[in-house]
């Protein structure tokens, strides 16, 4: 089953198209997007491939960023003892990150590793949460921390809500549909169709 996801910025012009097509079983699934950051700072395009085990943890991760300046690529392999294999096309570097989730600037589609993978949209639950962040352009990686907390489970609607902390010690609540894929992320991007997913078929 494979779908078109696509996304408006909330509060910025900007645009990602994602087509995900999730395992049959379990809590994986692949994507491709491409994104569309206009800026008065300088206009960003980026593209990403992400591979996502059956646990829901993060198997590989591609990203490619370009600004009128320069392209930027960057390849990220988890392997199974928690190493991460970082590759920026000079050279791999191996860290250690006690991680499974990964973000991607400007991307709401990464907010939906963790909830599908502790299954937030479907159990109440409330974990912190080790992710290893990576910012656009310039590719920058780092560890940080943050808590998701179920708000509301998936109702008649087909759509639960999950706080996750952001800077400043505050926290937004992020809709996802049935599946757990993100519907609404304030002050990063909405969904132009609630369809769930599953909803279409590939």
């Amino acid at each position: 089953m494979t779908t078109m996801l696509t996304w408006q910025a909330d509060g910025r012009p900007g645009l990602e198209g994602a087509r995900v097509l999730p395992a049959s079983t379990g809590r994986g699934f692949r994507a491709l997007s491409r994104m569309v950051v206009p800026s008065p700072e300088g206009d960003l395009t980026a593209s990403y491939s992400v591979s996502v085990a059956e646990d829901g943890s993060l198997a590989r991760l591609t990203v490619s960023s370009a600004t009128a300046e320069r392209e930027r690529h960057l390849t990220a392999n988890r392997t199974d003892d928690n190493y991460w294999l970082l590759d920026d096309g000079s050279g791999v570097t191996r860290k250690e990150y006690e991680a499974v989730d990964v973000d991607v600037a400007f991307s709401p589609l990464f907010a939906s590793l963790p909830i599908r993978r502790l299954a937030l949209h479907r159990d109440a639950g409330d974990h912190e949460v080790p992710v290893v962040q990576v910012s656009l352009p310039d590719m920058d990686v780092q560890l940080v921390t943050r808590r998701y907390r179920t708000v509301r489970t998936v109702g008649e609607d087909g759509t639960a809500v999950v706080a996750c902390s952001v800077g400043g010690g505050g926290e937004v609540e992020i809709v996802v549909d049935a599946d757990g894929f993100v519907i609404s992320y304030p002050g990063v991007a909405a969904r132009f169709a609630d369809a769930p997913a599953s909803a279409v078929a590939g």
